[in-house]
């Protein structure tokens, strides 16, 4: 039987591209949110109770996750890869973005004050997933 397995799991070709498959609508998803808050504006701040600087933060943070995710993964294809310095930078890109996003969302998560970890878990999907996809990119970065 477990020759079987091993012989059926080495048989299926292995797909190198699959971050892309995680990169992707991550990065969409910080780019509409981050995009849908310009113009960056006081009354739009004060309406989530925030100041000024931290929603200019959260907006160019978002867009700037979302663009670094994209930005780092074209930056790692082979053509360009090999140039001096470009794999290193877009490894420190692709890991500064994970960390923004995780950043950005913890403070969304903080904000609409849970009940408890259970509510976050249970009840706020989207947010979750926002979290640990940044969180993979933080811990991962561009080795694939």
């Amino acid at each position: 039987m477990d020759l079987i397995l091993k012989r059926i799991t080495t048989s299926i070709p292995e797909f190198c591209a699959s971050h892309w498959l995680l990169r992707i609508p991550l990065a969409v998803v910080f780019i509409q949110q981050g995009l849908s808050k310009f113009p960056v504006t006081a009354d739009d701040a004060s309406t989530y109770e925030l100041p000024y600087l931290v929603w200019w933060f959260v907006a160019y943070g978002e867009l700037g996750a979302g663009l670094g995710l994209l930005a780092a993964a074209f930056m790692s294809l082979k053509a360009i890869s090999h140039l001096p310095y470009i794999s290193d930078c877009s490894d420190v890109l692709s890991r500064f973005s994970g960390i923004t996003m995780c950043s950005i969302t913890t403070g969304v998560i903080w904000t609409s004050q849970p009940e408890s970890f259970m509510d976050v878990i249970l009840y706020d999907n989207l947010h979750v997933f926002l979290w640990v996809g940044g969180l993979y990119f933080a811990l991962r970065g561009n080795r694939v």
